[in-house]
Formats: structure tokens, C-alpha cells, sequence
């Protein structure tokens, strides 16, 4: 288990980190108050469906592109399951509060759903042929991971290793974790985009947007420190 290790003071309510995890619970609530025609419905209406891009690049439409860019950010919000929602609550709440406190709350707002929108349409792309619709912050979180490495390349993260019948805390470069949970989703997006029923290529999108993103903003950064 990952956990970041705090080098400044914290000053602030990370209100943007925790307004996207507020939202995303409450709209997994509203799915789950459905029955099963209407949580299928609203996957359909909201979801990033893989098919409907196909269809736009194919005959362009301009009502069918907004419907697009809808979904790509609509989509975020949406979880199938507790499992997939804890797990980017998860990383979100790890990643998300530094990254927040260094571009402020609203440029990393803008980080969070440009890029997830931008990862979910690759992940979409990638996807070509499949109905399914894609749901879910992956992609988004992953851009905040991608960020955090970004904006703190010589951090250390602490990780928590189970050793027998006892649990050793150790301080591992941000790099090396991080680098390594990117080159598996590399590998398995390679194998196969939907490896394991896994959208393996909007998290690589996402992180590589998040990346590009966070160095992008390092002269608003400068300007915000100096303010």
C-alpha cells in the first residue's frame, strides 16, 4: 500500500480532491438506486462507448461529436462497482492533495477532467469495435499520478510491506513506484487494451497527459508560489 509522505505543512482543504471523491460516491449511489434497466440505460447515455467514436470518425456529425464530449466527461463520474470506485479513491486520495496544493485548486480541477476526458477518448480509440461503454476516473486518477511524479520527481513514497507476521514501513523513490506501475500498464495495454476487462490504455493516456499537463504548468506554478 502506497502512502505519501508529507514534506510541507499542510496549509489547506484539498476542497477540489475532495469534491471529485464526494462526487463520484454520490453518483455511484444514484447508479446503485436504480434498477437494472436504468443503471444499463444511464451507462449507455453517459458512458465512453468505443463504438459511438468509430462512428463519428466515420460520418462526422456535429451533434454526435458533442454527444462524444459529453460522455468522455460525464463517464468519469461513473463507477460499476465498490471495488473499481475504492480503488481510484484510493490512489485519488494519495495523489490528488499534493498535486492540488502545487497548481492550486482549480488548475488541478481543470487537470483531473481534461485529462481524464483525453484518456478516455484514447482508451475509446484503442477499443475500436467494442459496445461496452468505458466508465470510470481511471484514467483521471491517472493523470493525477502522473502529475505528482511530475511535480515531485525526488519524492519518496512510504510503502507498507508485509514481512512475515509484521508490517515493515519503508521510503521508496516516487520514480521507482511509479515507473514501475507505468510499464505495467504499458505491458498489459500491449498484451491486450482490454486485458482483464481493464482499460489498460486510458490509464497510460491518462498518466502521459498528466505528465505533459504538470510540466505545462510549471511557469503558473512559479507565478502562484511567488503570489
Amino acid at each position: 500500500m502506497f502512502v505519501h509522505i508529507e514534506t510541507r505543512k499542510r496549509d489547506q482543504l484539498p476542497w477540489a480532491t475532495v469534491g471529485v471523491a464526494v462526487v463520484s460516491v454520490a453518483a455511484f449511489g444514484l447508479l446503485q438506486a436504480l434498477d437494472e434497466a436504468a443503471t444499463r440505460a444511464a451507462l449507455v447515455r453517459y458512458g465512453m462507448s468505443p463504438e459511438m467514436l468509430a462512428g463519428i470518425w466515420s460520418s462526422p456529425d456535429a451533434r454526435g461529436a458533442m454527444h462524444v464530449l459529453r460522455a468522455a466527461f460525464a463517464s468519469i463520474a461513473m463507477h460499476v462497482n465498490w471495488l473499481h470506485l475504492l480503488g481510484n479513491l484510493v490512489f485519488l486520495l494519495i495523489f490528488g492533495p499534493p498535486g492540488e496544493r502545487l497548481l492550486g485548486p482549480l488548475r488541478w480541477l481543470l487537470l483531473f477532467l481534461l485529462c481524464g476526458a483525453v484518456a478516455n477518448l484514447a482508451g475509446a480509440a484503442t477499443l475500436a469495435g467494442s459496445a461496452a461503454p468505458i466508465v470510470g476516473a481511471s484514467g483521471a486518477v491517472s493523470a493525477a499520478v502522473g502529475a505528482y511524479l511530475a511535480l515531485f520527481p525526488r519524492s519518496r513514497l512510504g510503502l507498507v510491506l508485509p514481512l512475515g507476521l509484521f508490517l515493515e514501513f519503508v521510503r521508496i523513490p516516487t520514480a521507482w513506484l511509479i515507473g514501475v506501475w507505468a510499464l505495467m500498464q504499458a505491458v498489459f495495454a500491449w498484451i491486450d487494451p482490454s486485458f482483464g476487462r481493464v482499460a489498460w490504455s486510458i490509464h497510460l493516456a491518462g498518466f502521459l497527459a498528466g505528465v505533459v499537463f504538470a510540466l505545462a504548468s510549471r511557469p503558473a506554478i512559479a507565478r502562484r508560489q511567488r503570489n
